[in-house]
């Protein structure tokens, strides 16, 4: 077969979503140890599972799980944008979740500080905005298949949150044919329509396509059912699933240079 487009996801895939994440956390509760003298690291593993507990409380979760938004992106997005009902009320209550994990994580360490969960919750969103990491291999990647392959990014997630992640890093934005949002097109991966309407801005066949992504159960299990070849990015020697099985397996975006060689 002839390979005609590539497909990729956004986060963990071409923008370092993790490390983000990770440090946005580390410097909030390294501030909050200082403030409250309490321990970081427990304090970040306490805000993590309180912030899941609650997002899965709330009546947008099995919304969220649909677009996929996961509870740490809830920790900084504002949801401002999307035209479903849904993201109005998860615009009601980001402020409130933002401040409620913090102040339900506090208080698993027997802090009792209202303001100050307030102020870690401000903190870290800011933290997170500030660190827009790329993987060293992505320009290049990008750079080396412009113009030799139509290229579209399918990312799930907020359609104001995706874009102010792309804004972070400009240069990103102009190697792609076509950018598509779950959270804009109304379902997120791994439904299969999400990736039909990619290959219809596209127009080619699903054959001619090559999906890569770090998540089995959305990027490879949708490209999979899609008819697409799916090509999964472990970069962390992630387990894999018997029930979920990629085309190819790579540690390094740059190993696709082989990949689609062979294919064409």
């Amino acid at each position: 077969m002839s390979v005609s487009a590539v497909l990729f996801d956004l986060d963990d895939t071409l923008l370092w979503d993790e490390r983000s994440v990770e440090e946005a956390f580390e410097v909030t509760c390294q501030a909050a140890a200082e403030i409250a003298g309490i321990d970081a690291v427990a304090l970040q593993s306490a805000v993590r599972r309180e912030a899941r507990a609650l997002y899965e409380s709330y009546d947008t979760f099995a919304f969220t799980q649909m677009i996929g938004i996961n509870p740490f992106e809830g920790l900084w997005a504002n949801f401002t944008a999307g035209d479903q009902p849904e993201f109005r009320r998860l615009q009601e209550l980001a402020p409130v979740y933002r401040k409620e994990s913090w102040r339900k994580g506090l208080n698993s360490l027997e802090v009792e500080n209202d303001e100050l969960a307030e102020e870690l919750a401000e903190r870290f969103a800011a933290e997170r905005r500030t660190r827009p990491y790329v993987y060293d291999e992505t320009f290049d990647v990008l750079k080396e298949l412009k113009g030799r392959v139509k290229l579209l990014l399918l990312t799930n997630g907020s359609p104001d949150l995706q874009q102010e992640k792309l804004d972070g890093v400009p240069e990103l934005i102009p190697f792609f044919d076509h950018i598509v949002i779950s959270g804009s097109f109304g379902k997120g991966k791994p439904d299969a329509s999400i990736f039909t309407h990619a290959l219809g801005l596209l127009d080619i066949q699903p054959q001619h396509a090559v999906m890569v992504g770090d998540k089995l159960t959305t990027d490879i299990k949708g490209g999979n059912a899609a008819g697409l070849t799916t090509v999964w990015i472990n970069r962390t020697d992630r387990p894999k699933d018997s029930t979920i099985v990629p085309d190819y397996e790579i540690q390094n975006l740059t190993q696709l240079h082989d990949i689609l060689s062979s294919l064409s």
